[in-house]
C-alpha cells in the first residue's frame, strides 16, 4: 500500500485546483442556478402580485425560450470561468450579465416567436429588463456563479479525526 503525498503537494496542487473538478462544479452550480431563478422569479412575482409577462395571449413560450437562454448563457459563462487556472470570481460577474442579456433576448425571441409584433416583444422585454424580475435573473446567475467558482478554487479538505491520518502510522 502506497500513502499518498499530503494535500496540496501533488501534480494537481496548481493554484485553482480544488478538489472539485471543473465539470462537477458546472453541473453543480447550473442546478443551483436553475433553482434559483425559478425560486427567485416566483417570490418576486408572488410579493409584487405581479407576473413576470403579464401581457395576455403570450402563452408560456416566452418563459420558456429566456429560462433556456439564460441557462445556457450560465453554463458557458461560468465554464470559461472555472476552466482558467486560477478561476477569477470577476467571472461571476461576466456569467450574470450574460445570463441578464440572454434571459431579456430569450422572452424577447419567445415573444416574437408566440405571435406577438415587434412593438409588444420589445415591450414585454424591456418591461423585463427595468424590472425587479430583471434584478432577479442576474442576482441568481451573479450567487450560483461565485459558488460555482469558490468550489473550484478552495483547497479545502473533509474533515479527519485524529486517527484517520495515515501519516502518523
Amino acid at each position: 500500500m502506497t500513502a499518498s503525498p499530503p494535500p496540496g503537494t501533488g501534480p494537481d496542487s496548481a493554484p485553482g485546483s480544488g478538489p472539485v473538478r471543473p465539470v462537477l462544479a458546472l453541473a453543480l452550480a447550473t442546478a443551483a442556478f436553475f433553482a434559483l431563478l425559478i425560486f427567485g422569479l416566483g417570490m418576486t412575482s408572488l410579493i409584487a402580485d405581479q407576473d413576470v409577462i403579464e401581457t395576455p395571449g403570450l402563452g408560456q413560450i416566452p418563459g420558456i425560450t429566456g429560462t433556456v437562454m439564460t441557462t445556457a448563457a450560465f453554463a458557458a459563462g461560468l465554464w470559461a470561468a472555472v476552466r482558467r487556472r486560477p478561476a477569477a470570481y470577476s467571472g461571476a460577474l461576466w456569467t450574470a450579465l450574460a445570463c441578464f442579456l440572454a434571459y431579456v433576448i430569450g422572452v424577447w425571441l419567445g415573444a416574437l416567436f408566440s405571435g406577438a409584433g415587434l412593438a409588444v416583444s420589445t415591450a414585454v422585454a424591456g418591461r423585463i429588463a427595468t424590472s425587479w424580475f430583471g434584478l432577479v435573473v442576474a442576482a441568481a446567475a451573479l450567487l450560483a456563479a461565485w459558488g460555482g467558482i469558490a468550489l473550484v478554487r478552495t483547497r479545502a479538505q473533509r474533515p479527519r479525526w485524529p486517527w484517520e491520518d495515515e501519516f502518523d502510522e
